[in-house]
């Protein structure tokens, strides 16, 4: 057979070469960061006072990667859902699943919008009750299945109410999580627009790499 080789100058040879190495270091750092973690910087104040702005976090994507339901107590980014907030003739407590109804659809728009994160919108919150868990917001508190839940990460004299319509009283569904913010009277969270479906769950809070103190 012909012994077919192309002859390229020495400098373009090595331009491509460097083209190569960055398109591969591009999608390991794209896939490290989708399937592994990721830092990220605390842009709002509905976790505080535990998370306060500019501080710098680790998400952990390995419940993601695993399908791995997280813990209560753990704090979680996920997916803002495309209904933030209800009438009271909307709610169906019976079904207390976040709606995402406008999702991409073509592969480029997945891509863009699951991995590159185009686009997204994120919330971080306090996973607070899990599937199957009765939850009802009263009196100022929150009461899983009967019981109050002791909350020593809020500020002291934080009631957590609902203003306007909201989830009051219902089950988490199965494999969704119920969140909220520490900062519970400055929080869009699971109370106005429902649980959070397990395939929504973007991370978890592993460590805070800034400040150091």
């Amino acid at each position: 057979g012909m012994n077919f080789k192309m002859n390229i100058k020495p400098e373009v040879k090595e331009v491509l070469e460097w083209v190569y190495c960055i398109i591969i270091a591009i999608v390991l750092a794209l896939l490290f960061r989708y399937y592994i973690g990721t830092p990220t910087i605390v842009k709002m104040e509905s976790m505080y006072p535990t998370l306060v702005q500019d501080q710098r976090l680790w998400l952990s994507r390995w419940g993601r990667t695993t399908k791995k339901l997280p813990n209560r107590g753990d704090i979680i980014t996920f997916e803002a859902p495309s209904k933030k907030k209800y009438t009271y003739t909307e709610i169906d407590e019976s079904n207390s699943v976040a709606k995402y109804e406008n999702e991409p659809t073509s592969l480029w728009e997945k891509f863009t919008y699951y991995v590159l994160e185009i686009g997204k919108d994120s919330y971080i919150k306090r996973v607070i009750a899990l599937p199957g868990e009765h939850v009802e917001i009263k009196d100022g508190f929150v009461y899983i299945n009967g019981e109050k839940l002791e909350e020593n990460y809020l500020q002291e004299g934080i009631v957590t109410d609902v203003v306007g319509a909201g989830f009051t009283d219902f089950v988490v569904p199965e494999n969704c999580v119920f969140a909220m913010g520490d900062n519970r009277n400055h929080s869009t969270d699971c109370r106005a627009f429902g649980c959070i479906p397990l395939e929504k769950i973007e991370s978890k809070v592993w460590i805070r790499i800034w400040p150091l103190n």
